[in-house]
């Protein structure tokens, strides 16, 4: 019965939609994509986000690209641009020797300005003179640093970085791993010692732990342990995996949730009990990495997969246009109707990962499908990078850039989608 609704609504794939999408049509997406990533994202923030006044990358741009002056610079978005300056050089796109300028730029602000000498680890947040405006720590921006940090040693090869990436995981492991009941604690003062009370933390209640920080979590370890082997990060990859396949997953549904106690006693209360499809989406494929860089075999993995993409195909999926809808309560169609693009960015790349490893052309479909929509309505070609949000009746809207938008979500996913792209026969 799990497969009911996805058969159904496959068998009803409304006109407009081939449903015989090959892999010589997803193929010929390339030179597209290519474009997208190099000219359109790469390109968007190479000339926009470097500031050579104050250090770190600007990443405050409105809805024509246009600057809203050099603003705060968070850990999450300062890491994901380092990320993916390196990982677009370490893949040949671009110009290498200006990517890797533009990578080490941002290296340099992660460990002179951003990393809090006294105590160890990133500040949230800092103004644009450097000044710590929040000096907490909350896992979810260490876990991108340390991504970052991992893949700029695989990209330059530096052993100060390594060096350094090492040194930060230690303390980040001592500090905030929970021996007892797995995963990591994520909220903590300045000094580490655990948030606690009635405030509240940079991501909300401090007493929890979060699907989508362990979601991040799993890739930034990855990351690391493919940088330096350790044999620490391996032990506490293969935790994550547990993690992200099991304890997130609400077996009824076969879909995640997102809030949990610290023992992983699953908070559905209020609107607690949604399904984030795009989360679902970027768990499987990165799951699937995971497992590839741990040396685990990937298919006994494949019934969680097939079912958590079900369930997003089933409940989230806009077969009129093409692209995954935002989230929706249990059980019911997607309520919150809206694109966002790192939702399609995650649905691009786990539709191709899904492919690779069953051989159903149903997949093809959906990346083909969703990069059609993307390509029209999501990208904005005239002024750079891509929309943040496109609402029901296709109408785009948002800041290109902000505390929480840069080219991470959508850079990856052109990268992502290339490499298997180029494979596929």
């Amino acid at each position: 019965m799990k497969y009911t609704l996805a058969l159904l609504a496959w068998s009803l794939w409304p006109a407009g939609a081939s449903g015989q999408a090959t892999v010589a049509t997803v193929k010929s997406h390339i030179p597209r994509l290519k474009q997208c990533l190099e000219e359109n994202i790469l390109g968007f923030w190479l000339s926009k986000s470097i500031d050579r006044v104050h250090g770190g990358y600007t990443v405050h741009f409105g809805p024509d690209g246009e600057s809203r002056g050099p603003g705060t610079r968070g850990i999450v978005t300062q890491a994901r641009t380092l990320w993916l300056f390196a990982r677009a050089a370490r893949e040949g796109y671009g110009n290498y020797e200006q990517l890797m300028r533009a990578a080490e730029h941002g290296w340099n602000f992660l460990r002179d300005v951003m990393w809090d000498r006294t105590h160890g680890g990133f500040y949230w947040e800092v103004d644009v003179d450097g000044k710590p405006l929040k000096p907490k720590k909350h896992v979810y921006g260490q876990s991108f640093a340390l991504y970052a940090l991992s893949e700029y040693y695989l990209a330059s090869k530096r052993k100060d970085v390594l060096d350094f990436a090492a040194m930060f995981f230690e303390l980040l492991d001592s500090k905030a791993h929970d021996q007892e009941y797995g995963g990591y604690r994520e909220s903590f003062e300045t000094d580490w010692r655990a948030q606690a009370g009635p405030e509240p933390g940079y991501l909300g209640d401090p007493s929890l732990k979060f699907m989508n920080t362990h979601l991040h979590l799993l890739e930034s370890i990855t990351a690391f342990y493919r940088a330096s082997r350790s044999p620490l990060a391996r032990e506490r990859l293969m935790e994550l995996i547990a993690i992200e396949s099991n304890a997130v997953v609400r077996k009824g549904l076969t879909a995640c949730t997102d809030k949990y106690s610290r023992d992983w006693k699953p908070r559905l209360e209020g609107d607690f009990a949604r399904v984030s499809y795009g989360h679902d989406l970027e768990n499987i494929w990165l799951l699937a990495e995971a497992c590839k860089a741990a040396g685990l075999p990937v298919y006994p993995f494949l019934d969680l997969f097939e079912n958590l993409f079900a369930y997003a195909l089933d409940y989230g999926y806009d077969r009129l246009h093409g692209g995954f809808w935002h989230t929706g309560a249990f059980r019911k169609p997607a309520d919150d109707r809206k694109k966002s693009w790192w939702v399609q960015s995650e649905a691009l790349v786990s539709a191709l990962y899904m492919y690779r490893m069953t051989g159903d052309k149903k997949y093809l479909e959906i990346f083909d499908q969703t990069w059609r929509f993307v390509d029209r309505y999501q990208v904005d070609w005239k002024h750079g990078e891509w929309w943040p949000l496109v609402s029901e009746d296709l109408k785009p809207q948002g800041d290109k850039g902000g505390l929480w938008k840069a080219g991470y979500h959508n850079g990856r996913a052109m990268i992502e989608s290339l490499s298997i792209l180029h494979t596929l026969r």
